[in-house]
């Protein structure tokens, strides 16, 4: 009682809700199904069909026929129409509420009144369909109603997809503005790093060592010089190795042809091997007083030392660039000359740069104005400091290196890469062995200055070897 109590509060919604239900229900009586969120009409020949039929059978009777009379198939075909109409005017409300999203961001004042009249209108036509249907006044041409309401639900859904294409163009536009602004700030970012890396290499860290005295060498006045050195000699590698990069170089089949057979632990350990490569030519004939110049007779050992540390003393606080366009005759001049045309083979630099300019140049007395060529001065100032600075004590500092496949010595030696002590399962490896030394040791007296190694592991097994001096 109490249900059929609540459904005569309100007649016209009760009706109505019933007569939705049951209408949907009708897929094949009635044609009008929403699938996927479209509206399903009969084709207009199976309308005409199930018309001409309904009549026949209000004419003869028979009860095999899908409807009673022809007053419950105009009945079912105004429904179909209505309800086409409906589901074709919330579509279009669809439509005018994407329209509205999409104008506000970036706002558009046209573009919102203009959805927001299509809702309001659209509202007025659900509106005036609810009234329709209570004074059951339905569209006398149902057939050419369902046909336009179906093209203007085809229309609205269209209209949707393009203003979703619209704000998915506007998003991409979005992303690839912030695209472009970060790019600019890495570049930015790598400008500063790469300000700061010259600030941090730049000689000015030596002035710790202005107030040095001979008498008060020590090894550990050596050791500050040396990683100032190091410093330079990896900024140098960096830079050659991006050009190496940029001039389309295989970069692993550089290292293994410098290294061969080496297992690196990381792919980028491989810029240790040309850190390798150019400490072995810049070093090269390191022991000798002259480096690698031609011999000159020498003062006295007590003189020599005294000279060396008044060259170191005199260059350390001073630019390269300057020095070498001040000085062209010099013998640190001279020695840059011989150290880049041995480092920078014509092969090299004619890859890098696309031509021998700046090799030409150098042979002809003369140092480019260039990148490259300035962080190579600086590298070479560095390392002929240390030469200076060696030659300085008494007895002298001699460099020393040691052999591929060595036992591990941490009296002798530095790793640069600590995974070589863990195994492939992270437990510690008992027996790594050296690959190629990286930076070369020092020897002062009976003091040592470890070499810095690289260390991997070997299949066979390898003699113990001493180092090599």
């Amino acid at each position: 009682m109490d249900s059929v109590k609540s459904l005569d509060v309100n007649p016209a919604k009760g009706k109505l809700a019933r007569t939705f239900a049951k209408v949907l229900q009708l897929r094949v009586a009635t044609g009008v199904a929403p699938v996927d969120g479209n509206l399903k009409v009969k084709p207009q020949e199976k309308i005409k069909k199930d018309w001409n039929v309904g009549k026949s059978a209000a004419r003869t009777g028979s009860r095999s026929l899908p409807f009673d009379n022809e007053e419950e198939l105009e009945n079912k075909v105004a429904l179909q129409a209505l309800l086409a109409k409906l589901f074709a005017t919330i579509s279009s409300v669809k439509a005018a509420y994407a329209q509205l999203q999409y104008s506000q961001s970036p706002y558009d004042a046209d573009g919102i009144q203009a959805a927001d009249q299509m809702v309001v209108s659209e509202l007025k036509n659900l509106s005036k369909f609810k009234l329709s249907y209570l004074k059951r006044q339905f569209d006398p041409s149902s057939e050419t109603a369902m046909l336009s309401a179906e093209i203007q639900e085809q229309k609205s859904v269209l209209k949707t997809y393009e203003i979703m294409g619209k704000k998915l163009d506007s998003q991409l536009r979005l992303k690839d503005s912030e695209l472009i602004f970060l790019r600019e700030k890495l570049e930015e970012a790598t400008k500063q790093n790469r300000l700061l890396d010259k600030r941090l290499n730049q000689s000015g860290q030596l002035y710790v060592l202005d107030n040095l005295h001979h008498s008060g060498l020590t090894p550990t006045h050596l050791v500050t010089v040396l990683r100032h050195a190091v410093k330079s000699i990896r900024s140098f590698v960096r830079l050659m190795v991006e050009e190496m990069k940029s001039a389309g170089w295989d970069i692993d089949a550089a290292a293994n042809a410098i290294e061969p057979g080496v297992v690196y632990l990381k792919d980028d350990h491989k810029c240790f091997v040309f850190e390798s490569f150019v400490c072995k030519q810049m070093f090269e004939a390191f022991n000798y007083p002259n480096f690698s110049l031609p011999d000159k007779p020498l003062p006295d050992k007590r003189q020599e030392h005294q000279l060396f540390f008044r060259l170191f003393m005199d260059m350390k606080s001073g630019k390269p660039k300057e020095f070498l366009e001040q000085n062209p005759k010099s013998k640190f001049s001279k020695f840059c000359r011989v150290k880049y045309l041995q480092l920078v083979n014509p092969k090299l630099e004619s890859s890098l740069f696309g031509n021998l300019n700046q090799r030409n140049l150098v042979k002809a007395g003369e140092f480019p104005n260039t990148t490259f060529f300035a962080s190579f001065a600086e590298m070479a100032k560095r390392v002929w400091l240390l030469h200076c600075l060696a030659f300085s004590f008494e007895p002298e500092a001699s460099v020393f290196q040691v052999n591929k496949g060595c036992r591990f010595s941490e009296v002798y030696m530095e790793s640069v890469a600590d995974e070589a002590f863990l195994s492939s399962d992270d437990t510690p490896e008992s027996d790594p062995r050296v690959a190629f030394t990286v930076v070369p040791g020092f020897r002062i007296d009976k003091t040592v200055i470890q070499c810095q190694v690289y260390l991997s592991q070997f299949q066979t097994k390898v003699p113990k070897e001493q180092a090599k001096v």
